[in-house]
């Protein structure tokens, strides 16, 4: 069983979140812009969350896969009682060149080894189609190794040996039902590398900031030195 398994209803409602609802999600929106009419992937869809902000943001098609069959299970529910055509998937068989955009939001800490790394980023590269994109969602290679940093928003991350390549590190999640995750740090060399190596090009790395200017000051610490950052690169 995924350590995911147990958590779609959790990370369907983290979206409540306030770093979520007023930083990540709307960087990731502006981030991916106009995707009317576009075929968009989401990888590690998880509870299928943002595979339906994609859906109702204009994409023509849709689809989401994960291997945590709990994860698919609770998105394909969803689909069930709110149909938004949206397809979930447990294989990418036969799905190679078939999308304009491929979404990864918070797959690649979940690579236990630099071999599994770029296996992650081949096989969501191989799904893009010539001049499209794809935009994900790693840890941030210089998150703040202070123990209570950002408990204020809802999670902690441990980690006996930070900032080490390959070193695994733990998100405690805080909201609600407690819960720990399991993953592995990956520095920017090793990220960009993974990149390159995979055909990726006009790699741009930036960090997620507030929707609403006049939220800065409530959200400083997180802004200063957030957790993920977004990486958006193409594929010629």
């Amino acid at each position: 069983m995924s350590q995911f398994d147990l958590l779609a209803p959790i990370y369907d409602n983290m979206d409540i979140l306030p770093f979520r609802k007023e930083i990540e999600i709307p960087s990731v929106l502006k981030m991916l812009g106009d995707i009317s009419g576009m075929s968009v992937l989401d990888f590690g869809c998880g509870s299928g969350y943002y595979a339906c902000l994609l859906k109702k943001r204009g994409a023509k098609r849709v689809v989401g896969y994960d291997i945590a069959n709990g994860m698919l299970e609770y998105a394909r529910n969803k689909e069930l009682i709110n149909p938004l055509g949206i397809e979930y998937v447990s294989t990418l068989d036969n799905l190679e060149q078939q999308f304009d955009l491929v979404l990864g939001v918070y797959v690649l800490p979940y690579a236990g080894s630099r071999e599994k790394l770029q296996s992650m980023v081949n096989n969501m590269v191989k799904l893009i189609r010539p001049g499209g994109r794809l935009l994900t969602l790693p840890l941030n290679p210089k998150y703040s190794i202070i123990s209570d940093y950002y408990v204020p928003y809802g999670f902690k991350i441990v980690s006996d040996s930070p900032y080490q390549d390959g070193s695994t590190f733990q998100l405690h999640l805080l909201y609600n039902t407690p819960h720990i995750i399991n993953g592995w740090y990956w520095s920017y060399e090793v990220l960009n590398n993974a990149f390159k190596k995979s055909g990726l090009t006009n790699i741009q790395w930036s960090k997620p900031n507030v929707k609403d200017s006049s939220l800065s000051t409530q959200f400083s610490r997180y802004i200063n030195n957030p957790h993920t950052v977004m990486v958006s690169a193409s594929y010629i």
